[in-house]
């Protein structure tokens, strides 16, 4: 399995350069005291659409040759990716669909119907794919893969080259982890420009997917949670190439609990004052947990991957109350 080269995040960089956000690394001294490091935070949350997800679902979408596009976009997601995916397609006219489970936050189906995209429901989340497949099939629709294709991955990738540039001191690199896909590009970009710096992923203790297909050796379904604020954490399998990546290039696989997410988002809006989803605390949750254990002023980057969230939710949760279902953004889906 290939892993993306340098070259192939470099082309990305340049295609979606000046459509996508170069997002902001911010100094988070007060959180970085807490667990003894010199902590910057890559705030994603500011990206277009609230997450990093544009960034591989643009590189796909204008890699595409113009009759790829006009056979239009499809997609599986509820969440960060669907809404990526519908926004990418509205900036190049490009028809677009996206199945969805029928219990998808209401918030969320609104924005991927507010970018323009099709919404196909579906009662049943464990067929999703299934589901997937026959409509792209009947349409003969390109399909953007939330965390399994090349050319998103590269996109992803992006996150890391600004990190490796925008800060070339940094030693060691925290990056939730859901599908991979972000873990991937981050893992090649940032190893590629500065292979002594760490990368260490976080994944969620309460339904893991990188460890599982690590110790398989191959991709594998898992059982995830099926509430959570932290749903982007919650695909029901790792890629293949983000496998691969894991494989090779991170130095360190961790787990973060619930509450530890949910202590770290109350943290970043008190602290910081990002307003950030359960997936893009995870990451600052597990350097101040401690579950990622690195020398003393160590430079340090957090990845903050999105801040798509339900204010009711981080409210109920900041004050103990038990999740509901929906209250994530889409629990259990690829984004």
């Amino acid at each position: 399995m290939a892993l993306i080269e340098l070259s192939e995040i470099r082309d990305a960089a340049e295609r979606i350069r000046g459509k996508v956000h170069h997002t902001p690394l911010l100094s988070a001294s007060l959180l970085g005291d807490r667990a003894r490091v010199r902590l910057h935070l890559k705030c994603e949350n500011f990206q277009k659409t609230g997450s990093f997800k544009p960034r591989g679902a643009l590189n796909k979408v204008l890699a595409l040759s113009p009759a790829e596009r006009s056979k239009g976009l499809i997609t599986v997601s509820a969440g960060n990716h669907a809404q990526a995916v519908a926004w990418a397609a509205r900036q190049v006219g490009a028809p677009c669909a996206v199945v969805m489970p029928e219990d998808a936050p209401r918030s969320k189906l609104d924005a991927v119907r507010g970018y323009g995209a099709e919404v196909i429901l579906h009662s049943d989340r464990a067929t999703l794919f299934d589901k997937l497949d026959e409509e792209r099939e009947s349409r003969g629709a390109v399909f953007v893969h939330p965390f399994d294709d090349p050319v998103v991955l590269a996109g992803a990738g992006t996150v890391g080259l600004e990190i490796a540039e925008d800060l070339p001191e940094a030693r060691a690199v925290i990056v939730p982890v859901g599908g991979g896909g972000l873990m991937c590009g981050v893992a090649c970009a940032v190893k590629a420009v500065a292979p002594g710096t760490r990368v260490i992923a976080v994944e969620l203790a309460a339904g893991p997917g990188l460890t599982p297909a690590l110790q398989a050796g191959k991709p594998v379904h898992v059982s995830r949670p099926a509430m959570t604020l932290a749903d982007g954490m919650t695909p029901p399998f790792v890629g293949a190439i983000p496998l691969e990546a894991a494989r090779l290039l991170v130095d360190e696989i961790v787990t973060v609990s619930e509450k530890e997410i949910v202590a770290a988002m109350e943290l970043l809006l008190t602290r910081a004052k990002l307003y950030v989803e359960g997936s893009g605390a995870a990451a600052t949750a597990a350097l101040l947990a401690g579950r990622v254990l690195l020398p003393e002023e160590t430079v340090t980057v957090a990845i903050v991957s999105g801040g798509n969230v339900d204010l009711a939710s981080v409210c109920a949760a900041v004050a103990g109350a038990p999740l509901q279902a929906g209250g994530g953004t889409g629990a259990g889906v690829p984004r």
